[in-house]
């Protein structure tokens, strides 16, 4: 009977708490933690992500990579002593990504771009189940491309480094125990 009691306790307290957030959000004293994005360029970037899609920045896209043992070339560049790359590594590091922040960058644009369009067809009231499902695709096709930039830059680097080279790195960055 006691835990019934509880739960009805507890029940009517979250109930009532609910209604309260509802009727100050109704009232206009809660805002929606959304209305400070209503200012934005496109809506669904941050200026910080706008800023690393255009530098070509990784943005934990290749996450999967780089924590199950393929390291990163920028990462690699930073910790060239600590890994002992050789001249002839470290050269190709700086190829492979130079060629992924080329791609990246380009991609990010393209990325952007889908964004502003998306966000233009409601700003526009343009926007049809048929428009988002195009326009939605898009975007998601060009996100996909550039995360699989990205992941192909840490295998490309995992087949250039040697065993004892990538177990330092990982070291170095904090995944394993010396």
């Amino acid at each position: 009977m006691r835990c019934c009691i509880i739960a009805l306790v507890i029940a009517a307290h979250a109930s009532g708490t609910a209604l309260a957030q509802h009727a100050r959000h109704e009232s206009g004293t809660a805002p929606s933690p959304y209305a400070s994005l209503t200012e934005r360029t496109v809506k669904a970037l941050s200026a910080e992500q706008i800023a690393d899609l255009r530098a070509g920045r990784g943005m934990s896209l290749a996450l999967p990579a780089e924590l199950n043992g393929y390291p990163g070339p920028s990462h690699a560049l930073e910790l060239a002593r600590q890994i002992n790359l050789t001249q002839v590594q470290r050269q190709r590091t700086e190829e492979i990504f130079a060629a992924m922040k080329a791609q990246a960058t380009r991609l990010g644009e393209e990325l952007i771009a889908a964004e502003t369009e998306l966000d233009r067809l409601f700003r526009e009231e343009r926007a049809t189940s048929l428009s988002i499902a195009a326009a939605t695709e898009k975007a998601a096709r060009i996100q996909s491309r550039l995360r699989a930039t990205h992941l192909d830059t840490h295998l490309a680097m995992k087949a250039l480094l040697t065993t004892d080279q990538a177990e330092a790195y990982a070291r170095a960055r904090g995944y394993r125990r010396p």
